[in-house]
């Protein structure tokens, strides 16, 4: 088994050829301790979240009556308490342990979706939707802060890869939990099989954050676990200096002037946007589309078949992230995606023209 792992770490460049064997083992216990928690929160994350639009086109819409722009508006409930949070959520994790914080915060939000599963008025999904944004509003940012405070430049491509699959990962499994829990739970115990679905994406939201209380690592200038020994906690830091990593201190006046005054800032804001609305038409658009169409998507399908995009996301992803740690650039694959989300947007794929 060590060998088929050596082997397959050699194949897929894991290190770097030059890596001393101290440090590789080093990073073989942080890509234990960091990424399972990181990957599977994050896949939690997206699972709860994608969980309603699954519900919505399998009978949640009739049983509220989400007529309208209803949806919008529960959607547009979860940003603001994603958006209003996130900056104190962040100041939040500088102060306090990460391995405390941001799984006390999942519990929250896999409770609030709990709550999903009973509401029984529009309102009452409102205010659940609503806490359930607020309470993740942690999840990406501080997982993020966390997983690139413990890897070099050159180790970071494949490892942020395989933390954002969690997300099109856990889109792919709402669906597919939403096709089983319709299937065989409707009406169980006098529940319709989209109140099943909340149920079970919170049993399997209590438990990843339990683990990150056990495993989780926290930033690496104040670690305290104890699956890493004094040296490596001193090799984990020293390795960050020689990267000219600096802890975080917090906002002040220097660095709120640093941040806007810097092109960077709005250059990344500005490619975000675009990112964010190129890659929406392929998640709640979508599977909107294939619910219009009941004579031809039966329930089942239409969350079957909306997990499609998801998984060529998985595929791109990884490949992407490869290229780009082996050619050591971040600009080509950045190009080349956005390259292929213009096309994908502009090609009409059932009448094969584009478009404009």
């Amino acid at each position: 088994m060590a060998g088929f792992v050596s082997r397959l770490e050699s194949a897929t460049r894991w290190f770097p050829v030059s890596m001393p064997l101290v440090e590789r083992k080093l990073v073989r216990k942080l890509d234990l301790l960091v990424l399972p928690y990181a990957c599977l929160s994050f896949f939690v994350k997206y699972l709860d979240v994608s969980a309603l639009t699954n519900a919505y086109v399998s009978g949640m819409k009739q049983d509220l009556d989400l007529s309208g722009n209803r949806l919008n508006y529960i959607n547009a409930a979860y940003e603001v308490g994603y958006v209003v949070f996130q900056i104190p959520s962040n100041m939040v994790l500088i102060k306090y342990p990460a391995q405390y914080y941001l799984p006390a915060a999942e519990i929250f939000w896999g409770l609030f979706t709990l709550g999903t599963a009973f509401v029984q008025t529009y309102e009452q999904l409102v205010v659940m939707r609503f806490f359930v944004g607020l309470s993740a509003t942690s999840c990406y940012v501080g997982l993020v802060h966390v997983v690139n405070s413990w890897y070099r430049k050159e180790e970071l491509g494949r490892r942020n890869a395989l933390f954002w699959i969690a997300n099109p990962i856990g889109q792919m499994f709402a669906g597919y939990l939403q096709a089983a829990a319709y299937t065989h739970l409707n009406n169980n115990h006098g529940l319709q099989g989209w109140r099943w679905l909340f149920i079970i994406c919170t049993v399997i939201t209590l438990p990843i954050a339990l683990f990150g209380f056990l495993i989780f690592p926290d930033l690496p200038e104040r670690t305290k676990s104890r699956f890493l020994s004094t040296e490596e906690k001193a090799l984990a830091n020293k390795r960050l200096q020689e990267e000219g990593f600096k802890p975080s201190t917090g906002l002040n006046k220097t660095i709120i002037k640093r941040i806007f005054t810097s092109w960077r800032f709005y250059a990344f804001v500005l490619l975000l946007l675009i990112f964010c609305n190129m890659a929406y038409c392929e998640g709640t658009p979508f599977i909107l589309w294939l619910d219009s169409q009941p004579d031809k998507y039966p329930v089942a399908l239409v969350n079957n078949l909306s997990t499609v995009t998801n998984g060529a996301a998985v595929a791109g992803a990884l490949m992407m992230s490869f290229y780009s740690d082996i050619r050591g650039s971040r600009t080509e694959p950045i190009i080349l995606s956005g390259i292929l989300c213009i096309f994908a947007n502009l090609w009409d794929g059932l009448t094969g023209q584009f478009r404009y």
